[in-house]
Order: structure tokens, then C-alpha cells, then sequence
């Protein structure tokens, strides 16, 4: 990764995700059969039981459903960052009951802490971006 922050655990279920990501695209899993989107990816449909799946592609709009900002850090080595939004939770445009989790900052490859908690609003408008090692990070939508 660009910085010293925690990976995300890359399993078999998702590789396809970050395959994707690395690509600048955000899909989701969904049925194939029954058509229902789902996050985090799974090998079986929850609503019809199926083990057909899909990656489809999503316009990585969305709005902001919740976040946090860390005041003092957890972990030693983010002390230089704080305070910083640790996570903000997206709910997208095409799927508002799938919500991904990421920073919010000022652009693709601005650090994590580029945007202040106090700039962070419920409901605003967020489009994706990835950095240069395909991790997806939510970037404000001009008004």
C-alpha cells in the first residue's frame, strides 16, 4: 500500500473485488439467478440460495450513511495522522443497502487525513476514486 495503514483481508470470496479495484472500477457481487446485489461477496445468494454470481459495475456513487473520526488514535503509528476520519460508511447510489467503508479525502492519492472531520456530513454526496494500489477511497461530489 501508499502509506503504513492496515490492508483489507483479500479472500477468495472477493478477490474479484479488488481484481476490479486495481482497474479503477467498483463492482459488486450479485445473483445471478435471483439478480439481488450483495456486500460483502459471498459464495451464496441470501435472498434465493443461489451459487450463480455476477460482478457488476456501479456508477461508485453514493452518500455518506455514517463516519468517524479518530480523536486520540488507537494504534501508535497513525499518532502523525490524528486527528483523521478512520472510516467513512457509503451507502451506493444503485444498492443504498450496500454500504462500503473507506476515507474520505480530498483526491486519489491525497493522504487519509487531506479532508477535516469537520468537513464530513451524513447524506453528502461521495464518488469513489482508488489509489495507485486499487484501494478504493471516496472523494466529495461538486455541488
Amino acid at each position: 500500500m501508499a502509506d503504513d495503514l492496515l490492508s483489507p483481508v483479500r479472500d477468495e470470496d472477493g478477490a474479484p473485488f479488488w481484481e476490479y479495484a486495481a482497474h479503477g472500477e467498483l463492482r459488486v457481487q450479485a445473483c445471478a439467478d435471483c439478480g439481488e446485489p450483495r456486500f460483502p461477496p459471498r459464495p451464496c445468494c441470501p435472498d434465493c440460495g443461489s451459487f450463480a454470481s455476477e460482478w457488476r459495475p456501479t456508477s461508485g456513487k453514493g452518500r455518506i450513511w455514517s463516519y468517524v473520526v479518530a480523536h486520540p488514535p488507537l494504534l501508535a503509528a497513525y499518532a502523525a495522522r490524528a486527528p483523521y476520519n478512520v472510516v467513512v460508511v457509503v451507502e451506493l447510489a444503485e444498492a443504498p443497502h450496500i454500504r462500503l467503508v473507506g476515507n474520505l479525502v480530498s483526491g486519489r492519492d491525497a493522504p487519509v487525513n487531506s479532508v477535516p472531520g469537520d468537513r464530513i456530513r451524513i447524506g453528502a454526496r461521495v464518488q469513489a476514486v482508488f489509489d495507485g494500489d486499487g484501494m478504493p477511497r471516496w472523494v466529495l461530489e461538486r455541488s
